[in-house]
């Protein structure tokens, strides 16, 4: 599958979206392992890229609780059950990893749920923010606990 990069800044901080002509396929805090290409703002990867911006630039401003975008992600079956899980917590609420664990009938696999939450390769859009610890801390996150908290902030928690 071939995809292609872009860096985006938004108000709390620097994203890369990636895409394919048909998906966005990752939103990453950091540098993705992917290739830079210079896009034509015409093409089908750029066009898709540049709706994903828009939409988490409208979420960051409060003015969107939900994404409307076709997304792709590669993963163990495993991890799909708990990436797809994850679009599930709503807008505005957290649940911890026992509960997530428990929502993909795995009630035992805590740190297993917490691995794959943690390997979810579309940060926002597949809210995996909104998992929090059990006492309620705010653990891991792969833009740093800073930038999930501003994201709870954002949605009325914390």
């Amino acid at each position: 599958m071939n995809e292609v990069q872009m860096k985006c800044e938004t108000t709390i901080g620097t994203i890369f979206i990636s895409a394919t002509s048909d998906y966005i396929t990752r939103i990453f805090w950091t540098k993705a392992p992917v290739s830079f290409v210079s896009l034509d703002s015409r093409t089908k990867e750029a066009i898709l890229i540049k709706k994903a911006k828009k939409q988490i630039d409208e979420y960051l401003a409060g003015k969107r609780k939900e994404f409307d975008l076709p997304i792709f992600y590669e993963g163990t079956t495993f991890q799909k059950e708990v990436w797809r899980e994850l679009c599930n917590i709503p807008y505005g609420k957290t649940i911890n990893y026992s509960e997530l664990a428990i929502k993909v009938k795995r009630p035992k696999a805590v740190r297993a749920v917490g691995s794959a939450n943690g390997k979810n390769p579309l940060s926002i859009v597949v809210p995996c923010h909104r998992v929090i610890g059990k006492s309620g801390e705010l653990s891991g996150y792969a833009g740093g606990v800073k930038i999930k908290e501003a994201l709870l902030k954002l949605e009325g928690l914390k």
